[in-house]
């Protein structure tokens, strides 16, 4: 029950952080995209620290179920992050869910249900000797690599959810990483761990998937990333715990065959309610929802955004999800892409 009581917490915390994290990344500069200075920028950022602050929270809280239940039990439940996204956002667009948004809600909650009752997740697997540590790390890290050359070549819409499927690899591959460290850290004490690479490859890890992250929030609407980080890093972390963690689930047709399942119905639960109206899209967009003036100071856009929403057609613009076309027709607005 602690395990579970933990990592809802922790999931909670994420999703309360990566809401307030991409509304401040909106505001950066667009040059500071992929580059560390934007991290710099946003710490200047009060609602970006505090939502930073939750994030922080939430990997404490993940660590500490880390220590105590296996990754492939954690993972799953870690994933729930985006149904408390999902309610703070609903605060701040006062949308309600809808059939969409409860069938996302529904398939989320019953695919973590299906994997952990079909897989049983276990630990007591003799764990995998370094050149196995390093050969799925090294996979992780050529995928994170692999995605992030792609997303360099692609509109800034395409590139926010390539960015944030990198960062999800690398928070998946941080949390095998955390178990491997707290279970030494549990059996041989500090000194071994300090001599250890795998402390400092967490470290590096989530430095980096910050710093992804952070550019998918600044490049696109939370419904172009969370989505995306929250599927990836399941994935990701189960299977670097069945990779060298020594985690077992159970193998039986019947069992794979709900456990595949029940993956499936996360991926798809996540993906639908990150694509809901509930979700914010820009800053302004999430202004005008509830009636505010744009920071620009022009009155125009809550206008426009009041009319957007309406009972007789579907929503159309940022709102909907959709990117805005500038001057040249461009999908990114016409924004220039940072060198």
């Amino acid at each position: 029950m602690a395990v579970f009581l933990l990592a809802l917490s922790a999931a909670c915390c994420l999703g309360l952080g990566f809401v307030l994290q991409q509304h401040a990344a909106q505001r950066a500069p667009r040059a500071d995209l992929l580059h560390w200075r934007l991290l710099l920028d946003l710490m200047r950022m009060p609602q970006w620290l505090l939502g930073t602050g939750f994030m922080v929270s939430g990997l404490i809280l993940s660590a500490l179920a880390l220590n105590k239940g296996e990754v492939s039990l954690v993972e799953p439940l870690l994933a729930t992050n985006l149904l408390f996204a999902m309610a703070l956002s609903r605060v701040l667009t006062r949308q309600t869910l809808g059939r969409s948004g409860w069938a996302g809600v529904l398939l989320l909650g019953l695919g973590v249900t299906a994997f952990i009752v079909a897989g049983k997740p276990t630990g007591g697997g003799a764990p995998a000797g370094e050149l196995r540590h390093w050969l799925v790390v090294g996979t992780v890290v050529g995928l994170v690599v692999l995605l992030v050359s792609l997303a360099r070549r692609l509109p800034l819409f395409e590139e926010a959810t390539l960015l944030a499927l990198g960062a999800g690899l690398l928070y998946g591959l941080q949390d095998a990483l955390t178990r491997t460290t707290t279970l030494r850290l549990d059996h041989e004490g500090l000194g071994p761990v300090l001599r250890s690479w795998q402390p400092y490859a967490v470290i590096v890890a989530g430095v980096v998937g910050l710093l992804l992250v952070q550019s998918a929030f600044e490049a696109a609407p939370l419904r172009m990333s969370l989505p995306a980080l929250t599927a990836a890093q399941p994935l990701a972390g189960i299977a670097c715990a069945v990779g060298f963690l020594g985690d077992r689930l159970r193998v039986t047709p019947g069992a794979l065959a709900w456990q595949s399942a029940g993956l499936l119905a996360i991926v798809i639960g996540v993906i639908v309610i990150g694509r809901h109206p509930a979700m914010p899209g820009t800053v302004r967009d999430t202004l005008e929802s509830i009636g505010a003036a744009p920071e620009d100071g022009s009155g125009e856009g809550a206008d426009d955004g009041a009319g957007a929403e309406n009972a007789d057609g579907p929503e159309e613009g940022p709102q909907a999800g959709l990117p805005d076309s500038g001057p040249d027709g461009s999908a990114d607005g016409g924004r220039q892409r940072p060198g």
